[in-house]
């Protein structure tokens, strides 16, 4: 949704149909301009936006039409996979405004942003893995953030445009769920930053999928390309004697039949293990603590197919350039 900084909260954005036709509308600066019928210019913000990640090379997207299936976690725990090799440079950015787990989710949610000459500097995790979040700009982690649409995508375009990530391999962009103003928002200003993709997150059971299902279409309505859907809390994995028990059963085929169904890559399944929410509670890596385990295992091998699909996709568009 596009909404200029000078708009009433409640400004239903120069790009919808009620544009400087709503009760809101009256006395906003921009209701001539919205109600001239004269094309609305493109907000600059997205040039801007470009210029300052041209030297981010992928940007992944974690989405899912339902809460509670792991995103956060997900993002947090992809993070800490990419960032394995110390050569890449990863960044997390986390547009969850009213909910930002990723500063709990990766032990940093004490720490503060620093202003510098070329903007907000992001929060180091380690050497090659940073993050920003609102939760860093919060008084206090226990801080209810009650913004209307156009304050959250205000902040999303600055997050965007003002913090410097610097030369990043990857920036992964955790999102809330569904397919509202953050969504919107987050694709219209990285429209000419070039979007790698969406890796969608579900879970087996069918109150998921079908709220899952709107997210993959909302995607192709926007134009985003779907690396991938990764099934998460996919059966429980024992700790101690490996056992697999399926806690939320695919009745009715859960996210590899949908992903068949979408005609897009499955991704694999993550199972259960009580040791990721004490790593995330912990803030720290799943990854390097339990290296072993089936479902770090299963995170490494999701992780590898990723990178081999981004990695394939961008070739095939430098075919298509040259």
């Amino acid at each position: 949704m596009d909404v200029p900084e000078n708009a009433p909260e409640s400004c239903p954005g120069t790009q919808s149909e009620q544009a400087g036709k709503t009760q809101s509308c009256q006395g906003c600066p921009n209701q001539g301009v919205c109600t001239s019928g004269l094309p609305k210019a493109p907000d600059p913000a997205v040039e801007e936006i470009k210029s300052r990640l041209v030297s981010v090379k992928h940007k992944l997207l974690i989405l899912s039409g339902k809460g509670g299936v792991g995103k956060s976690t997900f993002s947090a725990q992809l993070a800490y996979g990419l960032a394995l090799n110390e050569k890449r440079q990863v960044g997390i950015l986390d547009i969850d405004i009213c909910g930002p787990s990723i500063p709990k989710l990766t032990g940093v949610e004490n720490e503060q942003v620093h202003h510098s000459g070329s903007g907000w500097s992001p929060v180091y995790i380690e050497e090659n893995l940073c993050v920003m979040s609102v939760g860093f700009l919060l008084s206090s982690p226990d801080d209810a953030v009650i913004w209307r649409g156009p304050k959250k995508n205000g902040l999303i375009k600055q997050f965007l445009k003002d913090v410097d990530w610097g030369d990043l391999d990857y920036l992964l962009v955790d999102t809330p769920p569904g397919t509202s103003d953050e969504h919107l928002s987050i694709v219209q200003y990285l429209s000419a930053s070039g979007v790698d993709g969406a890796v969608v997150m579900t879970t087996p059971q069918e109150v998921s999928l079908l709220d899952v299902r709107r997210e993959i279409n909302f995607c192709r309505k926007v134009n985003l390309p779907v690396v991938g859907v990764v099934e998460n809390m996919s059966g429980f994995v024992c700790p101690r004697c490996k056992t697999e028990t399926q806690i939320f059963p695919p009745t009715t085929g859960g996210g590899e039949k949908m992903a068949s169904d979408f005609g897009i890559p499955f991704l694999g399944r993550l199972p259960l293990d009580p040791r990721i929410g004490k790593c995330c509670d912990e803030g720290k890596s799943f990854l390097t603590e339990v290296p072993e385990s089936p479902a770090a295992i299963a995170y490494k091998n999701i992780i590898e197919r990723i990178i081999l699909l981004i990695e394939k996709h961008q070739d095939e568009n430098h075919e298509i350039d040259i």
